[in-house]
């Protein structure tokens, strides 16, 4: 994949995301997410929620760490369920925008639950090449794409999109820049479907745990209340909001017991368990682009 330097300033455009750019361009040899993705085919870079199969743990040590990944990538899978079940009665005809879209595997997933066109956004040059040699071998290469470009601000046209789905990946953005793009890329009654975890500030407005997951991975974790302020400001109108929070628990539970773990897993836990970090999954309808709320 070529990119020129004009085209990068575009897409990168300031000290931050050149961090944040930095961090995934030299992620490439990335154990815990290509391991469970080599399984099937399906890359994630998000988490999960749910139970995990705790007679897993008492395997004999030459089998359990095989049984902790394979296990780890069921609840991956099965996580994207949050997004498609949002999207029930997505129609084939329809395209759907895929907001920092990795490797490819809710892209994928959106797909081949519905059929329909899906476009994914990354501005990390070998996730892209990756997802597309993916689609080519998916087979389905003229449904799903995959673009250089930056989530919030993005080349398509006004009122491209009938549904924008983002799995973990709104911490890396200004909200309310982000949803206003959003709010014009949907057409009027298209869908916004977001996954986050977010820091609870009805709890605090400070916590360890939420600073130590921001320096792992360059992000900048936003409280709850941002979230829903800036959907409502940019015409974004929440039909869902639902917390999995205590569900989020128990992948974390299992991560620990990988010999892949990266240190995460701890403030994780403790902030799930001392509810200052939330995981929330938020449907909205566009009802009003920004310049109208």
């Amino acid at each position: 994949m070529s990119i020129d330097v004009g085209a990068k300033n575009e897409v990168v455009r300031n000290h931050y995301e050149q961090d944040l750019n930095d961090h995934w361009e030299e992620k490439q040899s990335d154990p815990i997410n290509l391991l469970l993705g080599a399984m099937d085919g399906l890359y994630h870079h998000h988490y999960a929620v749910g139970d995990f199969n705790r007679s897993l743990l008492q395997a004999p040590p030459e089998d359990r760490e095989r049984l902790i990944l394979r296990e780890m990538h069921r609840m991956e899978n099965e996580q994207v369920s949050l997004v498609l079940d949002a999207l029930d009665g997505l129609a084939p005809s329809a395209r759907v925008m895929d907001a920092g879209s990795g490797r490819g595997g809710t892209s994928f997933m959106v797909h081949e639950r519905y059929g329909c066109q899906v476009d994914g956004v990354n501005f990390c040059t070998h996730h892209i090449e990756f997802a597309e040699r993916l689609a080519e071998q998916r087979k389905c290469a003229d449904k799903v794409n995959f673009h250089y470009a930056n989530m919030a601000k993005t080349p398509f046209a006004d009122g491209a999109f009938d549904a924008i789905v983002s799995n973990e990946t709104t911490m890396y953005v200004d909200l309310n820049e982000t949803f206003a793009e959003f709010s014009r890329l949907l057409r009027p009654g298209g869908r916004y479907v977001l996954v986050t975890w977010c820091q609870n500030d009805a709890v605090a407005e400070y916590s360890d745990d939420v600073a130590a997951i921001d320096e792992h991975y360059v992000c900048h974790i936003h409280k709850r209340s941002a979230y829903l302020k800036a959907l409502a400001d940019n015409g974004l109108v929440p039909s869902r909001v639902l917390d999995f929070t205590t569900e989020a628990i128990p992948y974390w539970e299992l991560r620990e017991y990988s010999a892949l773990k990266t240190g995460v897993e701890a403030p994780f836990l403790s902030g799930y368990r001392n509810n200052s970090l939330n995981y929330l999954v938020i449907a909205a309808e566009r009802v009003l682009g920004p310049s109208n709320s």
